[in-house]
């Protein structure tokens, strides 16, 4: 099945599910359930994978839970990170969920037996929390037992209905698909938040690309505003080649896309022992410190969050700040999250980190970091975007480009906001494969191509202020109608000779009249 017909039907069984519990649920805390719902049925299969081992023999969901010897439950745990026992499988539960008086409840005391299965395993911490979001015994769901029993029924078969073999075999990101769909869908209608979380996956390959360019393998790859995981996820989808030696890292200040993201990475066959998402504030309180630096690292921090900054005096004394000599402003912590990138970035890597325009040209604080990324030269390139390429926002964001190995004093500037580099497709803008590679070619040429690239000494920017808008340095194409001034005045002569003779034929009929 092509990736168009498997989104296609992907989207049609989603839109069937909200359907049949349509009026229930919140559209927003609805995609909860359903999230929920596809990764309990993906770590079944998977794991169910892992038992049989391709002994086509061996049927793990139809054996009693008594086979299951101590051992056999260590080994599997060590080794996938957690334990399902067949009468705990999806295809299971599934099977009876019309009929199961007690559904909301087993599947809470599933979840919950699947998470304890962890505890005291290094897979503890992956594990821990995954279906706290999934609460089948909240009233979102209905008043009744039997009304919470029914839409997790209509929902557990739905996605049972889902058909695309095995999830790592897909053409599409199937976790990513559902919920960027499910995001559109209900984000703008419900005026809930939820697009910031979600870098839209045709924008994440583009900076994936950005990151990983040229690396024949890297140590490691870290987002410090992981989201989903949809970026990290990139990487691994694009640059299966390479060897990404200790796996994924990420650190995500809220909680739901937190769980999002770990489900992501088992989602994507990601072992536990190959992935690291904590759950934090990056700017405040940042994970990774001792495991730093890292060879590729991707990021979409909230535009222009407001953070304590000047408010902690010791905060100019960390050492991902300290070197600009000030903090990002209180009320825009933009720069404090590419600082903090820019210090956990290696000798041989880069960062690419999707920004908001203004703090390209503002004056105070943002101006002096950016003296330090210039006159220290860490800025490869800045790339202007089209505008709504993301949910939630029709801002036309930029890529900032980080590197600590230039070989030059130069820094690139690419306007990616033209026509040619976009496709309008309903209300959004996306980047289809052509562009990202069309973009990328130009990154990585580094040659001037007229209107839309250009790479200029550093010393030009600090005279500049140290401005690093795309459009003080790309010209922008002149679409205004080029007029010949010669044969304009002809015309207007033209024009000026048939008014006076229309004036003398008047005054004739005039006097005639009056005559």
């Amino acid at each position: 099945m092509t990736s168009i017909a498997q989104r296609a039907e992907l989207q049609a069984k989603i839109w069937k599910i909200a359907n049949d519990v349509r009026g229930a649920v919140d559209g927003w805390d609805f995609k909860q359930f359903v999230l929920g719902t596809l990764f309990y049925r993906f770590i079944s299969e998977n794991f169910t994978n892992y038992i049989e081992g391709g002994d086509a023999s061996v049927n793990y969901a139809n054996l009693p839970d008594s086979v299951i010897t101590p051992e056999i439950k260590d080994d599997a745990i060590k080794t996938k990170g957690y334990f399902i026992y067949p009468s705990q499988l999806f295809v299971n539960i599934a099977k009876g969920a019309n009929t199961n008086s007690n559904l909301n409840t087993d599947l809470k005391a599933i979840f919950d037996a699947i998470e304890s299965s962890a505890n005291g395993y290094p897979s503890e911490q992956d594990i821990k929390g995954l279906f706290a979001d999934f609460d089948t015994t909240s009233t979102r769901l209905g008043n009744t037992v039997e009304n919470k029993n029914s839409r997790l029924a209509a929902v557990l078969k739905g996605v049972e209905d889902l058909n695309f073999g095995n999830f790592e075999d897909n053409h599409i990101d199937l976790f990513g698909d559902a919920y960027e769909y499910l995001i559109n869908n209900y984000a703008a209608n419900a005026g809930k938040s939820g697009g910031e979380f979600f870098t839209p996956q045709h924008v994440s390959k583009l900076i994936a690309q950005l990151a990983m360019h040229k690396q024949t393998s890297v140590n490691k790859i870290y987002d410090p505003a992981a989201g989903s995981g949809s970026l990290l996820l990139q990487a691994k989808k694009h640059f299966d080649n390479h060897v990404i030696e200790d796996g994924f890292w990420g650190q995500e200040i809220n909680h739901t896309t937190y769980n999002l993201a770990r489900m992501n990475m088992f989602l994507h066959n990601i072992n536990y022992d190959k992935f690291n998402i904590a759950l934090g504030n990056t700017l405040l309180d940042p994970q990774f410190g001792d495991d730093k630096p890292f060879d590729a690292i991707v990021s979409n921090p909230p535009y222009s969050v407001s953070w304590i900054g000047s408010d902690d005096p010791t905060l100019i004394n960390d050492d991902r700040f300290a070197p600009a000599g000030v903090l990002a402003p209180k009320s825009k912590a933009d720069f404090a999250f590419v600082l903090h990138a820019l210090s956990y970035l290696s000798g041989k890597g880069r960062a690419a980190i999707v920004c908001f325009p203004g703090i390209f040209y503002r004056g105070g604080a943002e101006q002096k970091i950016r003296k330090y990324l210039v006159d220290n030269n860490f800025v490869e390139t800045v790339i202007s975007l089209a505008p709504n390429l993301f949910y939630g926002t029709s801002i036309a964001v930029n890529i900032l480009v980080l590197a600590k190995n230039k070989q030059d004093a130069r820094t690139q500037f690419i306007d990616a906001s033209g026509e040619e580099f976009f496709k309008k497709v309903t209300n959004n803008n996306i980047l289809e494969e052509g562009h990202i590679t069309e973009i990328m070619k130009i990154f990585d040429r580094k040659e001037d191509v007229e209107h839309v690239a250009i790479t200029v000494d550093n010393s030009l920017i600090a005279d500049n202020d140290y401005n690093l808008s795309v459009s003080s340095y790309v010209e922008a194409k002149d679409n205004r109608e080029v007029i010949d001034i010669k044969e304009l005045n002809a015309e207007i002569g033209e024009t000026v000779k048939k008014i006076d003779a229309l004036r003398i034929s008047i005054d004739a009929i005039i006097n005639e009249i009056e005559g």
